[in-house]
């Protein structure tokens, strides 16, 4: 790529455009904005758009970072417009950029605390959860139980896991390891209706061909089965994983004590809405960041399809 297509591009303008209205554009609320950490926050933003653009030879990956980076920006100089510049809405409840950007690097051990708790919980049972691909690819080999089995997990799926909380309350000693079991159900049911749903549609060539090779029942599972069903397993794990913290989140906020639904709840019970803008676009990078690893480990190992 040459370099007028990595780096002319319509984001550098658009983060001009905020630094100049940071400068330029007067304040209109009593309290100080706290502009710097505002500029300080977009340049960090240009500066990774300006490494993927420089680095990146794949030239999706650069139209991907310059847009990101676009929206970003607009998104910024929208917030800052109605807040700090105009005053289009309650401070109290929509502090301006710089405020929740200090807010965010004086609160950032507490909140590496909480991530880690709230993390730990779904890795514990995000990776239960995945228990559900052998069973799945166990009971699917099976026409009969494999149909069977598809509407059990059709019927125990539709149930909500957080309405098993007050018998793991109950049953567990402690509320992370009813969060564990909430996220371990919300894991297990897609994905075992991902790996039942990826058996059926198997190439039934793909099997004969395991037949005429004499292959093993076993070897025939793990070395046809399973890759030729990953699609529909990762449909199904990426559809947990999001449930997961759509679940965890609202148990944290009900009954814990650490982590980032508790982080929210608790500031907003106290009134901080600047922490809890905080906590919520933390939430949100996190599980940004947690289905992009799965979804490059998806595109890792299918890569063989294309």
């Amino acid at each position: 790529m040459s370099p007028k297509v990595r780096f002319l591009r319509f984001t550098h303008i658009i983060f001009l455009l905020f630094v100049g209205i940071e400068f330029f554009l007067p304040n209109q609320i009593t309290r100080e904005p706290l502009s710097g950490y505002a500029i300080g926050f977009a340049s960090l933003i240009e500066i990774i758009t300006l490494i993927i653009c420089a680095v990146s030879k794949d030239r999706q990956k650069v139209d991907m970072a310059a847009d990101l980076g676009t929206f970003l920006f607009i998104i910024l100089i929208g917030w800052q417009l109605m807040t700090a510049k105009f005053n289009l809405v309650k401070p109290i409840l929509f502090p301006p950029v710089g405020i929740i950007v200090n807010q965010f690097i004086e609160d950032l051990p507490q909140i590496g605390v909480n991530i880690l708790s709230s993390l730990s919980i779904i890795v514990e049972g995000y990776i239960l959860g995945l228990l559900a691909i052998p069973v799945g690819l166990f009971l699917a080999t099976s026409k009969r139980v494999g149909n069977i089995s598809g509407h059990v997990a059709g019927f125990l799926g539709a149930i909500p896991p957080i309405v098993y909380i007050p018998y793991g309350i109950a049953l567990l000693p402690t509320f992370r390891s009813v969060s564990v079991l909430v996220i371990f159900l919300a894991t297990f049911w897609p994905v075992f209706m991902g790996t039942i749903s990826g058996v059926k549609n198997v190439d039934s060539r793909l099997l004969n061909s395991a037949k005429v090779l004499n292959l093993s029942r076993f070897s025939t599972m793990i070395h046809v089965i399973l890759p030729a069903s990953l699609s529909q397993i990762f449909v199904g794990a990426n559809l947990g994983l999001c449930i997961s913290f759509i679940l965890l989140t609202s148990a944290e906020m009900i009954g814990a004590r650490a982590g980032l639904g508790f982080y929210v709840k608790n500031y907003s019970d106290l009134g901080d809405y600047t922490r809890t803008l905080v906590g919520i676009v933390v939430i949100g990078v996190v599980v940004v960041i947690s289905t992009w690893i799965v979804g490059s480990i998806q595109n890792r190992m299918l890569k063989w399809k294309s």
